[in-house]
């Protein structure tokens, strides 16, 4: 009896034994399988921003080298990039093509001189019919005054004989006024006296009238005459008159005068065999030419300008402009240089290119070659943020929310054990390693920075050492 209870005792601690050696292995298996976290606590720190942005080195003054447009090009002896120095060839012309369009050129200066000549000719003859219109007018001016001179002067005529024959009536009337005898001495009567008396005041009425008739023939003599002169002295006006401005002529003869330009400028490409030569000396930046083709009526080169340093250009993004302003001191490095410090000294919006901005730096003399690329960088650093996490803990759902996961604890089958939490946060400052994150989370919190495996809310997880920000 006593060996059946010994051998029962033994037989329930070998089996609690077993039991926990399962619950270890379990435990251990089920552990094992969890995702591996590694976590890291807010800390303060001044979030710091790098900005670096590549470029390319330009002259800092282009001269244009321009060729008479239209020609034909034959051959291109430099490109973009090549030094040359006065007189070096650019390129050559085709003659044949230059002669056949110098043919052309003159023939249409000829046919422009034919309209001028004709021009002049017609302006000739016009003179010669403007002086004989001028001498004719003149001549019926001088006639139309004389006879219309002669037209007031017989109507003031008439006006003195009426006024002559008013004044002799009158003083006969007033002479016979009380001349009360008849020729044959007899004495007249009252009704006689009356008669006459009457008879002479009809005509003196009459003459009034003819003298007033007179004066007012003298007044439209006068007034015909002063319209008449008038009228004939404008057309005498008209003919001397200046003659409207034809810029006809002008212009044909600016046109000769530009094709007679353009054939002395051919006849100096013809005389130098068709080579056209560098002006000065310097680095050949833009070709506008090719050959086989024709030469633009703009510049057919761009050449640097040694007199002028070059300078360096960049293009920021948005983000880039936030934190490099105009006069701002910033890093260069070109090519295997060493960085030197420079100042930011154009900065612009790109029309063409809305949202980002075009920084120029004007170099030291005898610094950087046109064409040469280099990189321009600049730290700044922002206030400094009490919650600052490391970028690679933050997280952003398809809504554009940000989030961060955190370790939580909790009573699980097999004891504590630790799960994923989200919390959202709103991002305050950052930089391509950090993040100021404002939200529901501490500086107790067991933010995770890095999971072994792809975690999400609710996920049970086990911890790695704390390892602080990676």
């Amino acid at each position: 009896m006593f060996k059946s209870k010994k051998k029962i005792g033994a037989g329930l601690i070998f089996f609690l034994i077993f039991m926990w050696l399962c619950t270890l292995i379990s435990k251990s298996v089920y552990a094992s399988r969890l995702p591996l976290v590694t976590t890291c606590a807010m800390e303060s720190k001044y979030i710091e921003h790098r900005v670096e942005a590549e470029g390319i080195v330009e002259a800092g003054a282009k001269l244009p080298v321009t060729v008479l447009g239209g020609i034909r090009v034959q051959e291109v002896s430099v490109q973009a990039g090549d030094r040359v120095e006065e007189g070096d060839l650019l390129f050559t012309v085709d003659l044949e093509d230059m002669k056949e369009i110098m043919a052309d050129q003159e023939l249409a200066c000829q046919k422009t001189q034919l309209q001028i000549d004709a021009i002049l000719h017609n302006r000739e003859l016009a003179q010669e019919k403007k002086a004989l219109d001028e001498a004719r007018a003149r001549e019926d001016y001088d006639a139309l005054a004389r006879y219309q001179d002669t037209l007031v002067g017989r109507a003031a005529e008439g006006v003195a004989q009426a006024e002559e024959a008013l004044d002799e009536l009158q003083a006969e009337n007033r002479a016979h006024e009380n001349d009360w005898e008849k020729e044959d001495g007899e004495r007249k009567t009252e009704e006689e006296m009356e008669a006459e008396r009457k008879a002479r005041e009809q005509e003196e009425e009459r003459l009034k009238q003819e003298l007033q008739a007179a004066a007012y023939a003298e007044a439209d003599a006068k007034w015909n005459r002063d319209n008449i002169i008038k009228d004939a002295g404008r057309k005498v006006e008209d003919t001397v008159s200046e003659e409207d401005e034809d810029a006809t002529l002008a212009v044909y003869r600016a046109e000769v005068a530009g094709i007679q330009e353009k054939l002395a400028a051919y006849q100096e490409i013809l005389n130098g065999e068709g080579k056209i030569t560098a002006p000065l000396s310097g680095m050949v930046t833009d070709v506008y030419v090719q050959a086989g083709g024709r030469v633009p009526d703009t510049a057919s080169f761009l050449m640097a300008d040694n007199e002028v340093p070059c300078q360096f250009r960049a293009t920021l993004t948005k983000e880039d402009k936030t934190y490099v302003n105009l006069n701002d001191e910033v890093k260069l490095k070109l090519g295997d240089r060493n960085e030197f410090a420079a100042t930011v000294d154009y900065l612009t919006e790109n029309e063409n290119a809305p949202g980002s901005f075009t920084a120029i730096i004007r170099l030291p003399e005898e610094t950087g070659t046109p064409g040469q690329s280099g990189t321009i960088s600049c730290v700044k650093a922002g206030e400094k943020q009490p919650g600052c996490i490391p970028l690679l803990a933050l997280h952003e759902n398809s809504g554009g929310t940000n989030y961060v996961y955190v370790v939580g604890e909790r009573e699980g089958i097999l004891g504590t054990e630790y799960y994923v939490e989200e919390i959202n946060v709103s991002i305050v400052d950052k930089n391509e390693k950090f993040a100021a994150v404002e939200g529901a989370i501490t500086t107790e919190s067991q933010i995770i920075q890095s999971a072994d495996k792809e975690i999400k809310k609710g996920d049970v997880v086990r911890l790695a050492e704390p390892s602080g920000f990676l």
